[in-house]
């Protein structure tokens, strides 16, 4: 019975070839509007979610006034510089709650005058607190980094033209063999190249860094279970005035307030498109509703039931939403890949999807798209398959 309705319903679609495929190309219209907008809010938002998870920390700690820098290098791979004295770590490591601490200190590479490498942001951190950049190191190398040595993150490595191991390198006119690189993280160390403290002491000691001994850049922070980030990035700037916090929920604050502002837009837009698409599904199926009412009552004469006619007609629509919903979420799809690359927004950070979530967005389009489309011949579905036989096949 199935096959018969599914071959009638077809036959029915063919004989009006040129409606069927306006119709098919708006409901894709719809459905590519539909999974662009959502692919393009749900990249940014997740990549700063997944940024602040694998950065491991509950707050940052940034010198006073940093905080933008430092987002923007986290998030953006901008290369910046900013500074603060060490010894403000031990302040915060003595903050009830506080329960680990670690740091990394930032500088550039000048290209030409003191390095063999194009500018690149250098990261130092202690191995002896670590716990940032220890099971990156661990994955790609199995050990932590010794003295004159060095790791790239895979977007330095490609930069870099790396292909092989054991690579050396001067930075500040110290050599330096870069012995791997890490796997991508999705954030902006992804875009340095790593060293420990004590080798980057050797670079402040020849005198030609803008760094000085007791300096650092930012301080990582783990809390206790259970403590909010939030008030304890309130208990840490008031302990210690000479820092600014970045909490996980404040990651990417900026980005987020102009995602809002888009994603407004993106809801009139869609919202419009979804009605006027549903509203040409009802025109549509009205006038193929008025055109087989003598068809509807011949079938209804000879036994066919009001649920045969529901069937047969829910097949149609059932059709057009798969047809025009598979090209909306391969057009959106490519839209969202290949358009998308020109927003500013989105470049900044990087921001793109993973797998799953493409296909959890494909899976979203064709359901609306389909639901669109049953929904608008819903009500000429309804009142057909009330019609008369004998009042039908008479009339017509």
């Amino acid at each position: 019975m199935q096959i018969t309705f599914l071959a009638l319903a077809l036959k029915n679609l063919k004989r009006k070839a040129f409606r069927t495929t306006v119709l098919v190309f708006a409901i894709g219209l719809f459905v590519a509007l539909l999974v662009f907008a959502v692919s393009f809010t749900i990249s940014i938002t997740s990549t700063i979610d997944r940024v602040s998870k694998r950065l491991g920390a509950d707050i940052i700690a940034v010198p006073v006034g940093a905080r933008t820098e430092a987002q923007e290098y986290l998030l953006e791979s901008r290369n910046t510089s900013f500074y603060m004295p060490a010894a403000l770590l031990d302040e915060v490591q003595r903050i009830k709650g506080v329960r680990a601490v670690t740091h990394q200190t930032y500088v550039t590479s000048i290209d030409g005058l003191c390095c063999d490498v194009i500018p690149t942001m250098i990261v130092a951190y202690d191995p002896a607190t670590d716990f940032i950049i220890k099971p990156w190191l661990n994955r790609a190398i199995g050990r932590q980094l010794g003295p004159g040595e060095a790791i790239a993150g895979s977007g330095t490595a490609e930069n870099l033209g790396l292909g092989l191991l054991g690579i050396e390198a001067t930075l500040f006119n110290n050599r330096f063999t870069i012995v791997g690189e890490l796997e991508a993280t999705g954030t902006g160390l992804d875009n340095a190249l790593f060293m420990t403290e004590e080798s980057l002491q050797e670079i402040i000691a020849s005198g030609l860094s803008p760094l000085s001994k007791d300096q650092i850049s930012v301080i990582f922070i783990r809390l206790d279970d259970g403590l909010d980030p939030d008030y304890m990035g309130r208990v840490i700037e008031g302990q210690v005035y000479q820092v600014d916090v970045v909490t996980r929920s404040s990651m990417g604050v900026r980005w987020l307030t102009t995602l809002a502002d888009i994603n407004k837009i993106f809801l009139v837009t869609v919202s419009l498109s979804s009605l006027l698409t549903i509203f040409l599904v009802w025109s549509i199926f009205t006038a193929i509703a008025n055109e087989r009412v003598r068809e509807i009552g011949i079938m209804r004469a000879i036994g066919a039931r009001q649920s045969h006619v529901v069937k047969l007609f829910f097949f149609e629509a059932g059709m057009l939403g798969a047809g025009g919903s598979l090209l909306g979420v391969l057009g959106g799809t490519y839209l969202s890949a290949q358009l998308a690359a020109s927003f500013a927004l989105m470049n900044s950070i990087s921001a793109g999807l993973e797998l799953g979530q493409q296909l959890a967005i494909g899976l979203l389009g064709l359901l609306v798209g389909g639901g669109v489309c049953l929904a608008g011949a819903l009500l000429p579905v309804n009142r057909i398959k009330r019609v008369e036989p004998l009042l039908a096949i008479k009339d017509a």
